[in-house]
């Protein structure tokens, strides 16, 4: 990356580098002397890269450590991995995540150039050089988590399902980070080597003829305005920003086609939206090797299904979950994919790309 590569005035990247032995000082700095963070880094390769979105890791007060072998909410005497394995099924492994680009036993590998064994070696006991993390990944992966809130997702995919993602979007827009994007997480199959992951608090989408779950988490206050409506057994204390309002984009549910089949949910709210454009054009700035598009047709038009296994190892650039598996439909069809792509392109100093989510801007690019 050329350190010339800025995201306008948000993005400022800056690498903080700690080496063993390093004596000089620059400036006034002092010996002991505390950085302090602006609260908007996310992590890189052990370097700090700042995104403009507020910004939780897994080191802060109140983050997610997925590097934790230890189920976070189970109570501390039944939380060790022996004591998991008598109560969870699903987890098999203290390690919710390992290295890219490595043979695995588990179903979460993915196919790919292997690492050298020179760079396997330099990797497991030395960390990821940038350039390495850079070559490698060049896949932004986006799930809607079924959960409806960060905390939950956590506890579902770490203390249950023994699996993981580089990042989680909160209602509010905080974005939590929960391990360095240079781990492989758990989370999207055969992308996993190749891609960063982030699960995004909503409640995800359910076939046109079942509002159910739906109807449970969210409600029209006495001026008609929708909000999301956490059930009995959450807290309200789980999102960061005290007592927020979560309302989606737009106020009346969105009805398109995934994988083939109609679908219903509701929007993102605005404050994820801010949150995750500003993400993405740090991630597909600080990664070069991620397009700042999503999957499109012979017509520039938004694809909603799977791809094809040759189209998949040959793309690079934003995807959706239901891009990598056919079994999928998050990150649904609410996700507007133009208001997010452009978004981070401006941010990026690039060119806005013609409109092509033929679900959210139907006119502007019919097929022919």
């Amino acid at each position: 990356m050329r350190a010339s590569r800025r995201i306008g005035a948000v993005l400022t990247a800056l690498a903080l580098l700690v080496s063993t032995g390093c004596s000089h000082q620059k400036g006034n700095a002092k010996v002991a002397q505390k950085l302090d963070r602006k609260g908007d880094e996310i992590v890189v390769a052990g370097q700090l890269f700042h995104t403009g979105a507020p910004v939780v890791t897994w080191m802060d007060p109140g983050g997610y450590d997925a590097y934790r072998t230890e189920r976070r909410f189970a109570p501390w005497e039944k939380s060790s991995y022996n004591a998991t394995t008598q109560e969870v099924k699903d987890i098999d492994s203290p390690a919710r995540y390992n290295i890219r680009y490595t043979p695995t036993t588990r179903p979460y590998g993915s196919p790919g150039k292997q690492l050298t064994p020179e760079q396997l070696e330099q990797v497991r006991g030395g960390g990821w050089p940038l350039s390495l993390v850079q070559d490698k990944v060049d896949q932004f992966v986006y799930h809607f988590d079924v959960c409806g809130t960060s905390r939950q997702c956590f506890n579902i995919l770490h203390d249950h399902r023994g699996l993981s993602v580089h990042f989680m979007l909160d209602v509010d827009g905080t974005i939590y980070q929960t391990l360095d994007v240079k781990e492989r997480a758990w989370h999207a199959t055969t992308s996993n080597n190749r891609s960063v992951g982030i699960e995004i608090a909503n409640i995800g989408c359910y076939p046109v003829n079942n509002d159910k779950t739906l109807d449970e988490w969210y409600r029209k206050d006495p001026n008609g305005l929708t909000r999301m409506v956490l059930p009995a057994w959450m807290n309200s204390t789980w999102i960061r920003t005290p007592n927020f309002i979560a309302r989606p984009a737009r106020n009346e549910p969105i009805v398109g086609e995934i994988q083939g089949r109609m679908y219903k949910m509701y929007d993102l709210t605005p404050q994820q939206y801010d949150s995750l454009i500003k993400l993405t054009a740090t991630l597909c700035t600080v990664l070069p090797k991620i397009t700042p598009d999503y999957p499109r047709d012979e017509y520039g038009n938004l694809i909603t299904h799977a791809l094809s296994k040759e189209t998949l190892e040959n793309y690079h650039g934003l995807l959706g979950h239901y891009h990598v598996q056919t079994n999928k439909q998050d990150p649904g069809p609410a996700f507007q994919w133009d208001k997010l792509t452009n978004g981070a392109r401006k941010l990026m100093g690039l060119k806005p790309l013609p409109n092509g989510d033929i679900i959210n801007n139907p006119k502007t690019l019919a097929k022919k």
